[in-house]
């Protein structure tokens, strides 16, 4: 029996448009001989949907949807889609009003349905806010040739988190029951893990671990298909992943693309098998995966939310240097604008520098000197500011006047504005409000500066390698032995230049000791003494964390 793995990138509300995606994939699937296909976890509305779900229209239209798809769906395969439900006796027993849920849809109308059992509410996860967690794990019985029940499949169905609390593999148990273990004494024939699980760096290599442990330990196959696209703030990398019953991985999705693939369930080796595949290796950098991450949200965010083109400060700094090669891989040179604004404060190389960037990306410029309105400012608030030093209020303005340019271009043309701050500066809040922090996505706000600087190496290093086998590289001007991102963007000492001689590093630790730090401040959850233990100068530690909690 052949099985489809349908990673698709659903529009979050847009059940209309994502039925038809399933559907497209189901026909697709049904050409290559499948009989099961498989989708991710709330496929049909898309994940996550936060506080939609408080709208009854919407669960109703999901539902009518569901109807129509499977009336619509290829009468040889059945399929699996995840959904939304209501929980009918939710009002009687206090419980949620809906249930996260996956359909199986076959013969016309909707054979069965299935309820997520365990709801995370960690990180970016608040699914006990919306669902009832449901109380069986469930199978369903798929046949395979003939009409004997020696040729019926037995299939579990989990979805995401349900596989996510083996105590064995954790070292612990985070809920009460443990479906798949529960599945295992059924004695499926293997499990299907419909998910939505969001892209962090080196997370595919943790899912894989666990999916090897599980399939090791009840001899199970898995197959595990994942939600891919950006959704806001959420990346979701694919990934999909088919292990075999000895914990074999023996298929591997394209990351952070769309995928439709085709494995089989051997009956009598009871068993997954794929035949003339060359299995996907993981992400061989982790530079490699952010970028494919940051590609891929950037190019969803604009398609999902009406937007074409861009435009972005220029500094002749790294940070908008690599915003900008970024925005230009995921849209292509003609939709991205780049405004430089110099200041008396700008140094030549600076505008040299963000020239060279610009003509590298082939995307468009224009110089708007700022130097004029600053003195308009220094007029209007002369009296005010009589008597006092130029400071800190000063030096945003400057900051403030750009980021006044850069919206009235946005407004004006109809462009989203991109900001450019980095994980380690906005956490400390070395930015300006309604300066620098403008713009309607913050492409790098989750990227720290010492990545900043090793994504701009690696990056160059494709360009000097002529190597184009990586996420947007088509839409780059790559020309072999010259690099992106100009060299002297790369060695010069960063500085937001709003004063005469400024450096970063006259008001932050050096950007190595800052970025480590805040992962273990922020990521670790590490303590002051804990922090200070790792052999970082108790004062440096303290002045962060201070400007963190601030």
């Amino acid at each position: 029996m052949k099985i489809a793995i349908a990673q698709l990138n659903p529009i979050i509300g847009d059940i209309t448009g994502n039925a038809k995606l399933i559907l497209e994939a189901a026909q697709k699937a049904e050409n290559l001989d499948a009989k099961l296909m498989i989708t991710s976890e709330l496929s049909l509305i898309g994940y996550p949907p936060r506080d939609l779900l408080i709208y009854p229209s919407l669960i109703e239209a999901a539902a009518a949807e569901l109807e129509e798809l499977a009336k619509n769906l290829p009468s040889e395969i059945a399929v699996l889609v995840g959904t939304v439900t209501f929980n009918s006796q939710g009002n009687e027993t206090g419980g949620k009003s809906l249930f996260n849920t996956a359909a199986l849809l076959g013969n016309g109308k909707v054979k069965q349905i299935f309820h997520k059992r365990l709801l995370p509410t960690y990180d970016v996860f608040d699914e006990q806010r919306y669902f009832e967690p449901g109380k069986t794990s469930d199978f369903f019985m798929l046949e395979i040739y003939g009409k004997s029940s020696e040729s019926l499949a037995k299939i579990g169905v989990t979805i995401c988190e349900d596989l996510w609390n083996d105590a064995e593999f954790w070292g612990r148990r985070n809920y009460a029951c443990d479906p798949m273990k529960e599945l295992a004494e059924n004695q499926v024939d293997f499990v299907v893990n419909m998910s939505a699980s969001p892209y962090r760096v080196g997370k595919q290599k943790l899912r894989e671990a666990m999916l090897e442990h599980s399939t090791n330990r009840y001899q199970i196959p898995i197959i595990y298909v994942n939600q891919v696209g950006g959704n806001d703030d959420l990346i979701f990398d694919g990934c999909s992943v088919v292990f075999n019953k000895i914990g074999n991985a023996i298929y591997r999705a394209s990351a952070f693309e769309e995928n439709l693939a085709v494995v089989e369930f051997n009956s009598a080796k009871k068993d997954l098998i794929v035949t003339n595949f060359e299995s996907l290796y993981l992400a061989e950098s982790e530079d490699k995966e952010i970028w494919s991450a940051l590609v891929l949200g950037v190019k969803d965010y604009l398609r999902k939310c009406g937007f074409s083109k861009v435009v972005l400060g220029l500094s002749g700094g790294i940070d908008s240097a690599l915003v900008a090669a970024i925005a230009t891989a995921a849209l292509g040179k003609e939709n991205v604008f780049t405004i430089l604004m110099p200041s008396p404060y700008s140094s030549d190389h600076s505008v040299k520098d963000a020239l060279e960037l610009a003509e590298n990306l082939g995307i468009a410029k224009q110089v708007i000197p700022i130097g004029d309105l600053m003195k308009s400012y220094d007029n209007s608030l002369q009296d005010l500011f009589a008597g006092t030093n130029f400071g800190i209020a000063e030096e945003n303005i400057q900051s403030r006047i750009r980021g006044n340019l850069l919206m009235a271009i946005s407004n004006k043309f109809g462009h989203l504005l991109l900001s450019t701050g980095n994980k380690s500066e906005m956490a400390v809040g070395y930015c300006t409000l309604y300066g620098d922090m403008n713009g309607g996505l913050a492409v790098i706000s989750d990227v720290p500066k010492t990545r900043v600087y090793s994504l701009c190496r690696w990056l160059n290093q494709q360009a000097v390698n002529n190597n184009q086998n990586f996420y947007g590289a088509k839409n780059l001007l790559i020309t072999e032995q010259q690099n992106i991102i100009p060299e002297n963007i790369l060695t010069k000492a960063p500085s937001a230049e709003l004063k005469e001689g400024q450096k970063d590093e006259d008001s932050l630790p050096s950007y190595e000791v800052l970025d480590d730090i805040l992962y273990r401040l922020v990521e670790k959850c590490e303590s002051l003494a804990e922090i200070i233990a790792a052999g970082h100068d108790s004062e440096v530690v303290n002045k962060v964390i201070k400007l963190v909690m601030r």
